[in-house]
């Protein structure tokens, strides 16, 4: 199978979620497979739903609009042109994947089987329903990806390297247990927002979608921001406030409870609007609605911390702070050529002895 084989099956995979990219469903009649796949995938997302309070219809949409977006032939050829893709080198490479926003691992496993390789999937129990069904998808417009796409729910066997993301913890099991093996090891991190004074509304209405989208679970939502000194949050409370529904969420909402109890017993100062709530602290992970602040006084101390601390951090967001900040609002929607923690899979990929 060739590169552009490959390519064409995920272009078509991509069609094929485009007919899910709002929550009214639109069946397409060119898409290929339809009959046998349509319906069925409906029903992935309710099962998706039900198993995991998480993963709303909304949120799900969200994620599946996001990579029928990416999954074109303009953007496939983009960002695979930047690579050599002629040695041949077939090894299996073993994906482990967390579970805390809908198709989390998904790069990983385009990265991998877009390289060539065969892909062995271990999944989260939290997000076990829409994948293998994308797969089976792939080998029905692609049918040479039989045999090459497995998922496992017990233990790794019979692989050449391995991509793995968990929290610190489970990161040092990992570096422990693939240790004889080739391996890109991900650990926690959390993205944070840079602020003046001087945005305006539209840019820290945009920075609510950062903060709120999938209830603030992905490692690329915002969960900590760094305001001046005499920073007042007036303007930025008003922009969240159209957030104000998602207090519905019961799992939302039973965690701000306990969050905003444990504050007000421990006597933690703290502002809240409602349905979220912010906190002076160092650390960059906050609880589910609550995020973090730390006051600067310097731009320049606060770049050097920045960079001392780059290894906890996915994102900056901020507005013409860094020259590898993201844009305010754009943190859910990376692009194929935006590696999580920086580290390029295809050429982790391509490269394995």
């Amino acid at each position: 199978m060739d590169l552009q084989q490959r390519i064409n099956a995920f272009v078509k995979l991509g069609d094929f979620l485009s007919q899910f990219s709002s929550e009214e469903f639109e069946q397409k009649d060119h898409v290929e497979h339809n009959d046998l796949f349509f319906d069925g995938f409906k029903h992935q997302i309710k099962l998706a739903q039900q198993h995991n309070g998480w993963f709303t219809k909304e949120n799900v949409v969200f994620a599946l609009n996001g990579w029928s977006n990416q999954l074109t032939e303009s953007n496939i050829n983009k960002w695979t042109s930047n690579y050599n893709f002629t040695t041949e080198n077939l090894k299996t490479i073993a994906i482990v994947m967390a579970g805390n926003i809908p198709l989390v691992g998904f790069h990983d496993f385009l990265s991998v089987l877009i390289s060539g390789q065969n892909v062995l999937v271990k999944q989260s129990s939290n997000d076990k329903h829409l994948l293998p069904f994308l797969a089976k998808y792939l080998e029905y417009v692609e049918p040479e990806f039989k045999g090459r796409i497995t998922f496992t729910e017990g233990k790794l066997e019979n692989f050449d390297a391995v991509i793995a993301t968990g929290s610190d913890n489970t990161a040092r099991y990992f570096e422990y247990y693939f240790k004889d093996k080739p391996s890109v090891i991900r650990k926690n991190r959390n993205s944070v927002a840079i602020l003046t004074g001087k945005e305006t509304e539209d840019e820290l209405v945009a920075l609510s979608e950062d903060i709120f989208r999938y209830y603030g679970l992905g490692c690329r939502n915002v969960s900590k921001l760094f305001v001046p000194k005499d920073y007042d949050f007036d303007s930025f409370f008003k922009a969240m406030y159209h957030w104000n529904p998602i207090i519905h969420q019961n799992k939302y909402a039973n965690n701000y409870d306990y969050n905003k109890a444990v504050y007000l017993m421990s006597l933690f100062d703290m502002l809240e609007n409602g349905f979220l709530m912010i906190k002076e602290d160092e650390s960059f992970s906050s609880p589910i609605a609550t995020v973090f602040y730390e006051r600067y006084d310097s731009e320049e101390k606060l770049k050097a911390t920045l960079k001392e601390k780059s290894d906890a951090i996915q994102c900056v967001v901020s507005n013409g702070f860094l020259d590898t900040e993201i844009k305010f609002g754009q943190t859910q929607l990376p692009k194929l050529w935006d590696y999580a923690d920086n580290v390029d899979t295809i050429t982790f990929s391509l490269t394995i002895c």
